[in-house]
Protein backbone atom coordinates (compact mmCIF):
# COMPACT_ATOMS: atom_id res chain seq x y z
CA UNK A 1 0.00 0.00 0.00
CA UNK A 2 2.89 2.43 0.64
CA UNK A 3 4.02 2.11 -2.98
CA UNK A 4 0.51 3.06 -4.05
CA UNK A 5 0.54 6.10 -1.76
CA UNK A 6 3.82 7.33 -3.25
CA UNK A 7 2.25 7.62 -6.70
CA UNK A 8 -0.78 9.60 -5.55
CA UNK A 9 -0.69 13.34 -5.30
CA UNK A 10 -1.85 14.97 -2.10
CA UNK A 11 -5.48 16.10 -1.96
CA UNK A 12 -5.99 19.59 -3.27
CA UNK A 13 -2.78 19.66 -5.28
CA UNK A 14 -2.69 20.09 -9.00
CA UNK A 15 -3.78 23.00 -11.12
CA UNK A 16 -1.87 25.82 -9.48
CA UNK A 17 -3.37 28.30 -11.89
CA UNK A 18 -7.01 27.42 -11.20
CA UNK A 19 -7.69 30.38 -8.92
CA UNK A 20 -5.11 32.79 -10.28
CA UNK A 21 -7.67 34.75 -12.32
CA UNK A 22 -9.92 35.58 -9.36
CA UNK A 23 -6.86 36.32 -7.21
CA UNK A 24 -5.59 38.88 -9.72
CA UNK A 25 -9.06 40.42 -10.08
CA UNK A 26 -9.45 40.56 -6.29
CA UNK A 27 -6.05 42.21 -5.85
CA UNK A 28 -7.02 44.85 -8.42
CA UNK A 29 -10.53 45.27 -6.98
CA UNK A 30 -9.37 47.63 -4.27
CA UNK A 31 -6.43 49.39 -5.92
CA UNK A 32 -4.63 49.48 -9.29
CA UNK A 33 -1.25 47.78 -9.13
CA UNK A 34 1.98 46.95 -10.89
CA UNK A 35 2.78 43.37 -11.86
CA UNK A 36 5.31 42.68 -9.13
CA UNK A 37 3.00 44.14 -6.48
CA UNK A 38 0.30 41.75 -7.71
CA UNK A 39 2.70 38.82 -7.47
CA UNK A 40 3.36 39.67 -3.81
CA UNK A 41 -0.28 40.42 -2.94
CA UNK A 42 -2.07 37.43 -4.47
CA UNK A 43 -0.16 35.09 -2.20
CA UNK A 44 -2.23 36.36 0.74
CA UNK A 45 -5.42 34.78 -0.65
CA UNK A 46 -4.13 31.31 0.14
CA UNK A 47 -4.46 29.60 -3.23
CA UNK A 48 -0.78 29.72 -4.12
CA UNK A 49 1.93 28.63 -1.74
CA UNK A 50 4.97 30.84 -1.91
CA UNK A 51 5.43 33.43 -4.59
CA UNK A 52 3.48 32.99 -7.81
CA UNK A 53 5.78 32.54 -10.80
CA UNK A 54 6.04 35.93 -12.56
CA UNK A 55 5.67 34.39 -16.02
CA UNK A 56 2.39 32.76 -15.00
CA UNK A 57 1.01 35.99 -13.53
CA UNK A 58 1.99 38.09 -16.54
CA UNK A 59 0.51 35.50 -18.91
CA UNK A 60 -2.79 35.73 -16.99
CA UNK A 61 -2.64 39.54 -16.98
CA UNK A 62 -2.25 39.58 -20.78
CA UNK A 63 -5.18 37.17 -21.14
CA UNK A 64 -7.35 39.20 -18.74
CA UNK A 65 -6.53 42.33 -20.71
CA UNK A 66 -7.41 40.63 -24.01
CA UNK A 67 -10.75 39.59 -22.47
CA UNK A 68 -11.45 43.15 -21.32
CA UNK A 69 -11.38 42.29 -17.62
CA UNK A 70 -8.24 44.30 -16.88
CA UNK A 71 -6.76 47.40 -18.48
CA UNK A 72 -3.23 48.72 -18.25
CA UNK A 73 -1.15 51.76 -19.04
CA UNK A 74 2.51 52.62 -18.81
CA UNK A 75 3.53 54.85 -15.92
CA UNK A 76 6.75 56.79 -16.38
CA UNK A 77 6.84 58.80 -13.15
CA UNK A 78 10.00 58.82 -11.11
CA UNK A 79 13.54 58.15 -12.11
CA UNK A 80 13.23 54.40 -12.72
CA UNK A 81 12.06 52.56 -15.80
CA UNK A 82 8.44 52.77 -16.97
CA UNK A 83 6.06 50.33 -15.28
CA UNK A 84 2.76 48.93 -16.45
CA UNK A 85 -0.11 49.77 -14.06
CA UNK A 86 -3.06 47.35 -14.11
CA UNK A 87 -6.69 48.19 -13.21
CA UNK A 88 -9.82 46.06 -13.05
CA UNK A 89 -12.56 47.02 -15.53
CA UNK A 90 -16.31 46.99 -14.86
CA UNK A 91 -16.46 43.67 -16.75
CA UNK A 92 -13.68 42.38 -14.51
CA UNK A 93 -15.73 43.33 -11.44
CA UNK A 94 -18.67 41.35 -12.85
CA UNK A 95 -16.48 38.30 -13.45
CA UNK A 96 -15.03 38.61 -9.94
CA UNK A 97 -18.59 38.62 -8.52
CA UNK A 98 -19.32 35.44 -10.50
CA UNK A 99 -16.16 33.84 -9.11
CA UNK A 100 -17.20 34.75 -5.56
CA UNK A 101 -20.65 33.20 -6.09
CA UNK A 102 -19.00 30.06 -7.43
CA UNK A 103 -16.60 29.91 -4.47
CA UNK A 104 -19.46 30.38 -2.01
CA UNK A 105 -21.25 27.41 -3.59
CA UNK A 106 -18.07 25.34 -3.45
CA UNK A 107 -17.56 26.28 0.20
CA UNK A 108 -21.11 25.15 1.05
CA UNK A 109 -20.61 21.84 -0.76
CA UNK A 110 -17.32 21.31 1.05
CA UNK A 111 -18.91 22.09 4.42
CA UNK A 112 -21.72 19.60 3.69
CA UNK A 113 -19.20 16.94 2.71
CA UNK A 114 -17.13 17.52 5.85
CA UNK A 115 -20.23 17.42 8.05
CA UNK A 116 -21.24 14.06 6.53
CA UNK A 117 -17.75 12.75 7.20
CA UNK A 118 -17.80 13.95 10.82
CA UNK A 119 -21.21 12.36 11.42
CA UNK A 120 -20.00 9.09 9.95
CA UNK A 121 -16.89 9.21 12.13
CA UNK A 122 -19.04 9.66 15.24
CA UNK A 123 -21.19 6.66 14.31
CA UNK A 124 -18.13 4.48 13.79
CA UNK A 125 -16.52 5.26 17.14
Amino acid sequence: MNAHKKNRSAPGTGKRERYLQPCILMALHSVPSYGYELIRNIQSYGFIEGQAPPGMVYRHLRQLEEEGLVSSEWKTEGSGPAKRMYCITPEGREVLAIWVEYMEGQAKRLETFIEHYRQEQKRNT
